[in-house]
């Protein structure tokens, strides 16, 4: 009875049964509801379980990454909206990153109408919605361009109009897959120079040609690559026939806008991260950069920046995932990701809403979750260690 008591009364151990009995009330709530649902299911008639995924599509999708026809399954169909929905949510992360960056800075500038004018545009994304952004760039600036016959060429091979932009797409692929796999081990390269450098440095005091380097391997290997790619491979132009063009790729008009909605919308959230971040720094740190006679370039980026990073990170890891998440916002200009595709065509054709949107929840928690996973490890790395 004693030691009963003694562990009742053990901190620790308390604790871990709070946990315990919180884990079976969750779980025993989760089976009643999941139990609950099917009975109902089945009293209404409605099919449960996932084959369903085998079926035939039968779905016309516009625009397509994976190798998904009409002819292949809902699974197909599924996967071709996570590509879709993957693809934009990265390539506008990337951009509003950088666009963020250049306002954030622009924002802190001692030039009065630079400084004005981001922090206007800051304010004024700010405090509107994002679906004002989605619908302005798609019925306001796509749909204003001109129809295919009067496009806008870009060097007689790409053509935008208000069908989207289409461009030279090659016939074989292969050179540029070498093109990539010699730009990754570039890059892997200078890693391992950069790293041996370090050690080297710590060891001998002595400094290695890691800028030069860097600069071959980084941005002249590549550029290379891609040029031998571009040469070697034969390309599908695109030409005018009839109402529309003919061959190449097309990036549909939808992509284009959810893309400048995002990015533009996003954008303002981060400028206000970067600048809260730089303003986070001690002015003891600029001051003695100063003192050393470097210029207020060099201040901000060795100096400044990545002091500010170990401030912004938490914040930017939210503003990330809101871009994963406001990339459904698609779905309101018929953007194929899998919100539109899967959660709304696949669901129209089979009925299995619990499963459907079961699995959209899933996909949408477990990239959230490698995001956060990411930058929580890059936050790690950039901490501050102290003893």
């Amino acid at each position: 009875m004693t030691k009963a008591l003694a562990l009742i009364n053990d901190k620790r151990v308390r604790d871990w049964i709070y946990q315990l009995a919180l884990i079976v009330g969750l779980v025993a709530l989760t089976v009643y509801f999941v139990r609950n649902a099917s009975q109902n299911m089945v009293k209404a008639g409605i099919a449960s379980g996932f084959d369903f995924l085998w079926r035939t599509s039968g779905i016309d999708v516009p625009f397509v990454l994976t190798s998904y026809t009409q002819a292949d399954n809902i699974l197909g169909l599924f996967w071709a909206g996570v590509a879709n929905t993957m693809l934009v949510t990265v390539i506008a992360i990337a951009l509003a990153t950088l666009l963020g960056f250049v306002l954030g800075i622009a924002r802190l500038s001692s030039h009065w109408l630079l400084s004005t004018l981001a922090g206007a545009y800051i304010e004024f994304v700010r405090n509107i919605p994002l679906l004002f952004f989605v619908l302005f760039w798609y019925f306001g600036v796509i749909a204003a361009l001109p129809a295919p016959r009067d496009s806008l060429s870009v060097f007689g091979i790409a053509f935008l109009n208000n069908r989207g932009l289409t461009i030279p797409l090659p016939d074989a692929p292969a050179n540029f897959r070498w093109a990539i796999a010699a730009i990754l081990l570039a890059w892997l390269a200078q890693w391992l120079v950069a790293f041996w450098a370090r050690r080297r440095k710590d060891r001998t005091g002595r400094d290695a040609p890691v800028v030069a380097i860097g600069l071959v391997l980084v941005i002249l290997v590549p550029i290379l690559a891609i040029a031998w790619a571009s040469l070697a491979t034969r390309w599908d132009i695109p030409i005018l026939r009839g109402f529309n063009y003919r061959g190449g790729f097309v990036v549909i008009p939808e992509f284009v806008a959810l893309l400048a909605a995002l990015v533009t919308y996003t954008a303002g959230f981060i400028a206000e991260i970067v600048r809260g971040g730089i303003q986070a720094v001690p002015h003891g740190q600029t001051e003695a950069a100063s003192a050393l006679g470097l210029r207020r370039g060099p201040i901000l980026r060795f100096v400044t920046i990545p002091q500010a990073l170990r401030v912004m990170m938490p914040p930017m890891t939210n503003q990330y995932l809101n871009v994963l998440k406001n990339s459904s916002f698609g779905a309101a200009i018929a953007y194929p990701d899998v919100v539109s595709l899967f959660m709304g065509s696949a669901l129209n054709n089979t009925g299995q809403a619990i499963e459907i949107i079961a699995m959209t929840l899933a996909v949408y928690l477990v990239i959230g979750l490698a995001v956060s996973a990411l930058m929580n490890w890059y936050n790690a790395r950039i901490a501050l260690v102290t003893r």
